[in-house]
């Protein structure tokens, strides 16, 4: 799959590391420290210009204003739901919209985050697919959107920083399909200097990228691994994901079984259930048989997830009696399993309906 192009302006400082934000200012002829006051101002602060880095000389800021780029998302909307979760529609260059989540859950929050505007993944369930893929996104901007989001948390609540917080890269498009700007920002929010978002706190969803889910697996720091499967047969998975086509499940699973997993690690596996396509009892049966080798290792765990409906989606959730089925005959063979509650399906902002729209509400 080809790689997608991305866009930038000027020099983007929120998509350099520590180290490398200490190396360009050398190059300028400023003390590598004032990268790092520079880098904890930007990710432990938050501010959001030059001027507030009160640290550096006055000709210092005003000479990297003229260069540096601090703003490459602009904040177009905010959507609350019922449950607290808020959908936060962002522009990014080129006029494309991306969209964040903010998950509360007691002191713990989750921010969904979008690696690309759009996606290429064309799956037949996901409101997302319906836009295409526009473009990867940068490094800076993905940090940019948990940047944003803790800013607008800290103005609501007097908090700039929940107790316990977890991203999740589930937002929209193929995060292994922009690989390279994808660990660059984790790197950058998992810095100690900064946000220092640890990699058990970081989860990547993929629809199966098979190479990419190998190199993955070689990165030192990486996120925890989960893979949207939906269906356990080639032929139905084919219909719902056609990436299925290009690495069909045998070759998946070899994936999922070759990565190398930390003590007492599992994969998560994503299974969308829609209402009599994917959620009888051939079908629970069939995923058992798929995910045995995985089983035997206790290398996976299911999330269940409800089909949330999208304008010109053509699917229906399974209703709530078939989904405790479904979760009782994946348990009762050992498999841990769990129903991923709906969050935000009011503001379209739950798994599934992220389409960049303007509508406040479903």
């Amino acid at each position: 799959m080809a790689a997608a192009p991305v866009a930038s302006s000027g020099m983007e400082l929120l998509g350099l590391t520590r180290q490398q934000l200490c190396a360009r200012l050398a190059e300028r002829g400023l003390p590598a420290y004032r990268g790092r006051q520079i880098f904890r101002a930007l990710h432990q602060r938050l501010v959001q210009t030059l001027d507030a880095v009160h640290e550096l000389p006055k000709a210092a800021r005003a000479g990297l204003a003229e260069e540096a780029d601090l703003s490459p998302l602009r904040l177009d909307q905010v959507f609350e739901a019922a449950d607290g979760t808020r959908r936060y529609l962002f522009s990014v260059r080129g006029g494309h919209a991306i969209e964040t989540v903010w998950i509360p859950d007691g002191e713990r929050v989750t921010l969904c985050l979008s690696s690309q505007a759009g996606c290429p993944m064309m799956c037949a369930f996901c409101a997302t697919a319906t836009l295409g893929l526009q473009r990867n996104l940068t490094a800076g901007e993905i940090v940019a959107q948990v940047l944003s989001v803790l800013r607008d948390a800290g103005r609501r609540t007097g908090q700039p920083r929940p107790a316990a917080l977890n991203l999740v890269l589930m937002g929209m498009g193929e995060p292994l399909l922009n690989y390279d700007h994808v660990l660059q920002a984790l790197r950058i929010l998992a810095d100690p200097e900064g946000l220092h978002i640890v990699p058990r706190r970081v989860t990547l969803s993929t629809v199966g990228i098979v190479p990419k889910i190998a190199a993955l697996g070689r990165e030192p720091g990486r996120p925890n691994l989960a893979v949207s499967l939906t269906a356990p047969t080639d032929e139905l998975r084919a219909r719902l994901m056609p990436v299925s086509l290009t690495y069909p499940l045998a070759t998946l699973r070899q994936a999922c079984l070759d990565f190398p997993r930390r003590s007492g690690e599992r994969i998560t596996f994503e299974y969308v259930l829609l209402d009599g396509v994917n959620d009888g009892e051939a079908e629970a049966r069939a995923l058992l048989q798929w995910l045995a080798p995985l089983r035997a290792r206790e290398a996976a765990k299911v999330n269940l997830i409800p089909h949330n409906p999208a304008p010109g989606i053509p699917f229906r959730p399974s209703p709530p009696e078939r989904i405790a089925r479904f979760q009782a005959r994946l348990r009762a063979k050992g498999l841990p399993t769990y129903i991923r509650r709906p969050r935000g399906r009011d503001i379209f902002a739950a798994c599934g309906m992220l389409a960049a729209t303007s509508s406040p509400s479903a």
